[in-house]
């Protein structure tokens, strides 16, 4: 799968000031310790950023560039700052992101061709979110031919069905499985992204790799391509790199529901079992769902 580190993000304190002050000693460590940890992509997440947004995102681009050669996804709704920043990746960009609303099909979508980038493009529409594989699969279609007629081709699209948190709406996370393994006679060429980290979103904090890392490789069986992740987080690559091949099979059989003896297993391998459980609907979600 392909890991698109997601720390370089104005939410962090740390890297909101350091964006602010133009100090680029804490953006070379978030780079260079995401680059070295093996991400394929790094997320720039400037947000809405409504003061100086196009000098702001030269700025982020040109100095996260002195520190890597990684391609770049550029994470803002402003498109101001969208634009400033696509004109400087010296990789292909990937735009993060546009959807099924009027306002970011005439807004967003057009930056993805003028600059001959790759765009990310959500199920979401003016109605909101779809409720089940079937709206979403509606949803996107429509957005696919908007984007194709503006000349960007399949390949350049990265569908994203939009991951709710298990802890919100537990039944959502089905209908996602359920969605991304449409996705290749949908939009065939297309690739299949979503940010991961929104999985596990208000849980404890102490619990929230444990459901992601899980969850990356239920999806990563069902097809998914890519996914936003946190570039710190080790044992997640691990994992995408096949080299936890016990936990990737526990959670395979656990997934096809195969009956095993949970209490002989170590205590790593229950918290995977136990939560793919949860994952895949078995187990009512709770904070304590480890504890059952």
């Amino acid at each position: 799968m392909i890991l698109i580190g997601e720390d370089l993000n104005v939410m962090s304190n740390a890297i909101s000031k350091a964006i602010k002050e133009h100090n680029a000693e804490p953006i070379r460590a978030c780079v260079e310790g995401q680059a070295g940890n093996g991400m394929d992509y790094l997320d720039l997440n400037v947000g809405p950023q409504k003061k100086d947004p196009a000098q702001t995102m030269e700025w982020l681009v040109n100095t996260v560039q002195e520190f890597t050669d990684l391609p770049l996804c550029l994470d803002t709704t402003n498109t101001v700052a969208m634009e400033a920043g696509l004109k400087l990746c010296k990789k292909k960009g990937l735009v993060n992101s546009a959807s099924g609303v009027r306002e970011s099909m005439e807004t967003v979508m057009p930056l993805s061709k003028k600059y001959s980038a790759a765009l990310v493009l959500s199920v979401i529409n003016d109605a909101g979110l779809p409720s089940d594989a079937d709206e979403r699969a509606g949803s996107i279609l429509e957005s696919l031919e908007y984007a194709n007629e503006l000349g960007i081709a399949n390949e350049d699209i990265w569908i994203d069905p939009v991951l709710m948190p298990v802890g919100v709406d537990q039944r959502q996370i089905l209908s996602y499985m359920e969605f991304i393994q449409m996705i290749p006679d949908l939009a065939p060429g297309a690739k299949s992204v979503c940010g991961l980290s929104n999985l596990s979103y208000s849980a404890p904090k102490e619990l929230r790799g444990l459901l992601n890392r899980t969850f990356m490789v239920i999806i990563a069986r069902y097809g998914q391509d890519a996914a936003i992740v946190s570039g710190f987080d080790e044992e997640l690559v691990r994992l995408n790199k096949g080299e936890m091949p016990e936990i990737v099979n526990l959670i395979h059989r656990a997934m096809d529901e195969e009956d095993m003896d949970i209490s002989a297993l170590s205590g790593k391998e229950q918290e995977y079992v136990k939560t793919t459980q949860v994952l895949m609907g078995k187990t009512l979600y709770s904070n304590s769902w480890l504890e059952v």
